[in-house]
């Protein structure tokens, strides 16, 4: 039961993630008026839109990692608690 618990924090993980950088390119979009600065090709963006692009979308990541995280472990606690109830 625990790989299904972990199974689908992983894919609960990797869709939030899918959802976070939309939500983060969208935003940026909006609040900026241009394009993400993500390609190589991209050399008219500045050092500093880059930076902060890379800082918020990191941020981002790192906290739909952690709340994935926390989530798919508090399941696996509430399954242990009530197993035997079952």
């Amino acid at each position: 039961m625990y790989t299904i618990f972990k199974l689908m924090g992983v894919g609960l993980g990797i869709g939030a993630g899918l959802v976070g950088t939309q939500l983060v390119d969208f935003i940026w979009k909006r609040a900026t008026g241009n394009e993400p600065p993500k390609d190589k090709e991209g050399l008219e963006n500045s050092l500093r839109s880059a930076l902060a692009f890379a800082v918020i979308s990191g941020s981002v990541s790192t906290t739909i990692r952690v709340l994935t995280n926390r989530t798919t472990q508090r399941a696996i606690h509430r399954y242990e608690r009530t197993r035997h109830l079952t």
